[in-house]
C-alpha cells in the first residue's frame, strides 16, 4: 500500500504559482523573489552587507543568547543530539550573527559592522495564521557602536523597507529599557505588583510571574491589560544616561520625519535587549499585528563568549507577516514573465531544430521555451498564450525546407516570414537590454 506524504504541519511549500491553504494565501516563488530583492535593495542602499549563517547552531548558544527562561528556549526550540553535541534549528538570527562576528573577528576589520540576513527559522509553536514552525526572517545588525544614531538608523531602514513595498498603514511603538541594572529592578517591581493579584491572572501569566514577569506585559487578555494601568513603569527605574540616549533617539527620528508612539510597557520578549526597544505594527492584522521589532542589545556578546561587551542594535522581521500586510492593503506585484519567445515545432525534424535554436537564443540573452510533448499546433499556441510570451516562432516541414520560420507578435496577431539567419536579430530588436 503506497503512502501519501504531505508537508509537516506548520510548514508550507512555495510553488511557481500562488495558492491558498487553510485560508491563508501562499505567494508564488517569483513574488517571494521580488519582495526579497526589494528588501535587499533597500538594505544595501543603506550600506548593509549580507551575512549567512547555518540553520543549525549549538543549543547553548541560543539558550544563553536568548535567555533560559524565555518561551522560545523553554518551549519552542527544535533540538537534537548527535554524539556529545546538542544542536538546535535556529529560532532567530541575532545570536548566530553575533557568534559569527566574534568567531571571525569581524571587529578587526575596523569601523562598524552593518550586516543584514535573510533565511528560514524554526519554532515549535502552535501553527496559526502568520505564525509557522518554519518561517522566514530578514533583519539587520549594526555592531560596534553605542551611538544613538545607530538606533535611529536601524529604525529608519526598517521603515524604509516597508514603505518601499507600498505599505502605508504602519504604527511604530518605542520605549527604553535602560541599562543592565534597570531591567532586573523593573522585573522585581512587576513581580511585587502582580503577586497579590495572581488569582486574577491567566495560567500563562501566572507562569510568567515566576519565570519572567516582564512577559506579562505582552498579554492580550483584556482583564490583564486593565491591571497594567496601575502597574509600575519602567521609566521610573532607568538612569540619567539611558534617558539621555533615549531622548537623542527620539530627536533623530523626529528629524527624519518618522512618527512613533511611546509605549512604557514595550519590553520585547528576549533577555538580551537593553536601552532602545521598538516594534512595528500593522493595524490590519488583528491581535497578532506585529510586523517587525528590535532594539539595542549591548550585553549579548558577553553572554555568548566575548570577554567584553560589544554594543549592537538591530531588528528582525518575518516575511510571512509582511505578505499578510501586503494582502491586507491590496498591494500586488507584476506576474512572472517566464518566457519571451515560444517555439511551436510541428514534427520531429522541427522539434530538433527548435531544441538547437532555443539554445542559441538563450545564449543571446532571450528567455525561450518550446514544447516537449509533441502536441498539436493548437495546443502549443494555447501554451504560448498561457505563458504570456511576446513572440511565437512557428516551424514545420515546409519552413525547414525553405530555411525560414513564421514569427508572430502575440499582442497584435501580426506575423511575417523570416529566414533562419534573421530570426535572432528580429527577436532581439524587440527586447533591448
Amino acid at each position: 500500500m503506497s503512502q501519501k506524504f504531505r508537508n509537516i504541519t506548520g510548514t508550507y511549500d512555495i510553488l511557481p504559482d500562488a495558492y491558498t491553504v487553510d485560508g491563508t494565501r501562499v505567494e508564488a516563488a517569483h513574488t517571494w523573489r521580488h519582495v526579497e530583492n526589494r528588501v535587499r535593495d533597500v538594505l544595501e542602499h543603506y550600506g548593509f552587507a549580507e551575512i549567512r549563517t547555518p540553520i543549525m547552531e549549538p543549543t547553548e548558544l541560543i539558550a544563553r543568547g536568548i535567555g533560559e527562561m524565555t518561551d522560545i528556549v523553554s518551549k519552542e526550540m527544535f533540538t537534537f543530539t548527535r554524539g556529545e553535541t546538542n544542536y538546535v534549528l535556529r529560532p532567530e538570527l541575532t545570536a548566530p550573527v553575533i557568534r559569527a562576528y566574534l568567531q571571525h573577528h569581524l571587529a578587526q576589520k575596523g569601523g562598524v559592522q552593518k550586516l543584514y540576513y535573510m533565511g528560514p527559522c524554526f519554532r515549535a509553536e502552535r501553527p496559526q495564521k502568520g505564525r509557522y514552525r518554519q518561517f522566514h526572517q530578514f533583519g539587520v545588525e549594526i555592531i560596534g557602536v553605542d551611538d544613538a544614531r545607530a538606533d535611529a538608523e536601524t529604525i529608519a531602514v526598517m521603515m524604509r523597507v516597508y514603505e518601499s513595498l507600498g505599505l502605508k498603514e504602519l504604527h511604530l511603538r518605542l520605549n527604553t529599557l535602560g541599562d543592565s541594572t534597570s531591567r532586573p529592578l523593573y522585573r522585581e517591581a512587576l513581580r511585587a505588583y502582580f503577586e497579590p493579584l495572581s488569582e486574577k491572572l491567566s495560567e500563562t501569566s501566572r507562569q510568567r510571574l515566576q519565570t519572567n514577569a516582564l512577559r506579562i506585559l505582552d498579554t492580550k487578555n483584556e482583564r490583564e491589560r486593565e491591571l497594567l494601568s496601575n502597574a509600575p513603569l519602567l521609566s521610573d527605574y532607568i538612569d540619567a544616561a539611558s534617558r539621555e540616549h533615549y531622548g537623542r533617539v527620539k530627536q533623530l527620528l523626529g528629524e527624519l520625519g518618522i512618527q512613533f508612539s511611546e509605549d512604557p510597557f514595550l519590553v520585547r520578549g528576549l533577555d538580551y535587549y537593553t536601552q532602545t526597544a521598538f516594534e512595528l505594527e500593522s493595524p490590519n492584522l488583528g491581535a497578532q499585528n506585529s510586523l517587525a521589532g528590535g532594539g539595542r542589545y549591548d550585553l549579548l556578546a558577553k553572554e555568548v563568549g566575548s570577554k567584553t561587551a560589544v554594543p549592537a542594535v538591530g531588528f528582525a522581521a518575518g516575511f510571512e507577516r509582511l505578505f499578510l500586510a501586503l494582502e491586507a492593503e491590496k498591494i500586488s506585484f507584476p506576474n512572472l514573465i517566464s518566457a519571451q519567445v515560444y517555439i511551436v515545432a510541428l514534427g520531429e525534424p522541427a522539434q530538433a531544430w527548435a531544441y538547437s535554436f532555443a539554445s542559441t537564443a538563450r545564449e543571446a540573452g532571450l528567455r525561450v521555451e518550446f514544447d516537449l510533448l509533441g502536441r498539436s499546433m493548437k495546443a502549443q499556441m494555447r501554451e504560448a498564450d498561457r505563458q504570456a510570451v511576446s513572440w511565437v516562432v512557428i516551424v514545420g516541414d515546409d519552413e525547414l525546407e525553405r530555411n525560414e520560420a513564421i514569427v508572430r507578435e502575440m499582442a497584435t496577431g501580426e506575423q511575417k516570414t523570416v529566414s533562419f539567419k534573421a530570426i535572432l536579430q528580429v527577436l532581439r530588436a524587440s527586447f533591448p537590454e
